[in-house]
């Protein structure tokens, strides 16, 4: 099993930019899938981006595109890029990671996940 580790939350206004990184260790990151999530209060948890093993396919929620940019690195890093934040992007954001033998697969639901980081706070003020 891999361990997710997410950093780089914080307060932001309305109109900024954060990165969130998620550190994994324990397991070859290349053998997962991996997506960030989003869960604020009272809501359910709902998916933010997702990105193939290659990198190489990306999908994102309609609530974020062109807004939020997901990347991964060969160090174990996967990363989101948050630009003109709004403050209904305000949540807790989560890594997951799944693993897979395809190199092009992308998952959407949090269901199909069985890895997942602690989360960080992102909070958006007007």
């Amino acid at each position: 099993q891999v361990q997710l580790v997410e950093s780089g939350g914080g307060l932001v206004q309305a109109g900024g930019s954060l990165r969130l990184s998620c550190a994994a260790s324990g397991g070859t990151f290349s053998d997962y899938v991996m997506g960030w999530f989003r869960q604020a209060p009272g809501k359910e948890r709902e998916f933010v981006a997702a990105i193939s093993v290659n990198g190489r396919r990306t999908n994102y929620g309609d609530y974020v595109k062109g807004r939020f940019t997901i990347g991964r690195n060969n160090f174990q890093n996967l990363y989101l890029q948050m630009s003109s934040l709004k403050p209904e992007d305000t949540a807790i954001y989560y890594c997951a990671a799944a693993r897979t033998a395809l190199w092009t697969t992308i998952l959407t639901a949090s269901s199909l996940y069985d890895n997942w980081g602690q989360g960080t706070q992102v909070t958006v003020s007007s």
